[in-house]
């Protein structure tokens, strides 16, 4: 077993016992939230994805040793980028997967490229990282801050909430998810009343509450994420908030924060996904498994980190490389038809472009079971839903 002097490192091998010579050998890199307020939507569940992920690729019969292991960067970019740089340089490490939080995505991001690595982000939001801090080498799989906006800001201000005011975590994901949201909040005929901004993470939202409160707005927009919404959602039904006629836009929210409330306070909240365990059935089959290994639903991220991988190992399979020019180059080239986000491609930044999906959380009645909580509402096209790469700031990808 490898280890690391900053922090729990698990691994999981799958092989061969006695490898061919001309076998690949892949190391996979989860880097993620194990032990705070990302943990539940990430941590251990991204693992589990990705093992899952070199299971069904069926690696070993390919010509693919593959050996994932995992790393807590507690949400600190220091953190992050000290764990990115030993695996990269001392553990043979050729991708890292996941990352949440914004500012430790763009730090690991740099440092894959100057490995010539890959990073696959599923969990990071902030659309820096296909924008002016773009890297050639960098996927962002998943979502971002401009699809949550589009989906949620959107549908929240044309149903008639004009009056915006934002609580945002105060670090790159939540100032990047503030700013597109009022661009869509203004395009779609809303007014922006005010903002505050809260540490990240945090605990207690009373005064930041009673600001939005006493603003007169609408809606108040909750650019967070993870346990930061959860608490804050808790805290406004406190404070009886929605009870007054003021109602909350949950920006970024996942399946397991909407499990954490119950549908008695989380109901008829609209939200954004790029994958729901319910939405099909190659979606049922895949949670189903998942939820046999892990023993709850998967979020988007887990989604993410399977997808993601299966189409690295695709790309490494086709090329017989790990080199990250290399691979990054195949994944760009070759579109995927994916049983969890359906038919995509990657484009030359780096975004990955798939639908995404607007939700409605049931009732307790409509709800027939403890995972039963979304309903669809529209499924807004991969096109529609993410930035155009022109304009993006994305100097590489927009080189004539």
């Amino acid at each position: 077993m490898k280890k690391t002097i900053l922090g729990a490192l698990t691994v999981a091998s799958f092989g061969l016992p006695a490898m061919a010579q001309d076998n690949i050998e892949v190391t996979l890199g989860v880097l993620n939230d194990r032990s705070g307020v990302y943990a539940d939507l990430s941590g251990e569940g991204s693992v589990v994805a990705a093992r899952m992920a070199v299971e069904d690729f069926d690696a070993a019969s390919k010509g693919l040793d593959v050996e994932v292991i995992s790393a807590d960067h507690q949400n600190k970019p220091d953190i992050a980028s000290n764990i990115a740089r030993q695996w990269y340089d001392q553990d043979g490490v050729d991708a890292i997967l996941d990352v949440p939080t914004s500012s430790t995505a763009l730090a690991v991001a740099d440092i894959t490229a100057q490995a010539n690595k890959i990073l696959i982000d599923s969990g990071a939001g902030s659309t820096q990282l296909t924008g002016e801090q773009c890297q050639p080498t960098t996927i962002h799989w998943t979502y971002d801050t401009a699809a949550l906006a589009k989906g949620t800001g959107g549908a929240v201000t044309e149903a008639g909430d004009k009056k915006w005011f934002f609580l945002t975590a105060d670090y790159a994901f939540g100032h990047s998810l503030e700013e597109e949201t009022m661009k869509i909040v203004e395009e779609s005929g809303g007014e922006i009343v005010g903002s505050v901004r809260h540490p990240f993470p945090a605990t207690d939202f009373s005064s930041f509450l009673l600001q939005a409160q006493a603003s007169g707005a609408d809606v108040i927009g909750l650019a967070n994420a993870g346990g930061d919404t959860v608490n804050a959602i808790k805290q406004a039904s406190e404070f009886g908030i929605t009870q007054s006629g003021q109602s909350l836009a949950a920006l970024l929210m996942f399946i397991t924060d909407v499990h954490a409330l119950g549908a008695q306070t989380a109901q008829g909240l609209v939200l954004t996904e790029a994958f729901y365990w319910d939405h099909d059935d190659e979606t049922r089959e895949w949670s189903a498994r998942f939820e046999e290994k892990f023993g709850s639903k998967p979020t988007m991220v887990h989604a993410g980190v399977y997808s993601g991988t299966m189409h690295y190992l695709r790309a490494v399979e086709a090329t017989g490389s790990t080199d990250g020019d290399v691979v990054a180059e195949w994944m760009k080239a070759n579109e995927f038809d994916d049983p969890l986000f359906g038919e995509g491609y990657v484009r030359k930044d780096g975004r990955v472009i798939h639908d995404m999906h607007l939700y409605e959380v049931k009732t307790p009645d409509e709800s027939t079971g403890e995972w039963d909580l979304y309903k669809h509402v529209s499924t807004i096209p991969g096109e529609e839903a993410f930035l155009p790469m022109e304009g993006s700031g994305c100097a590489f990808a927009n080189e004539s």
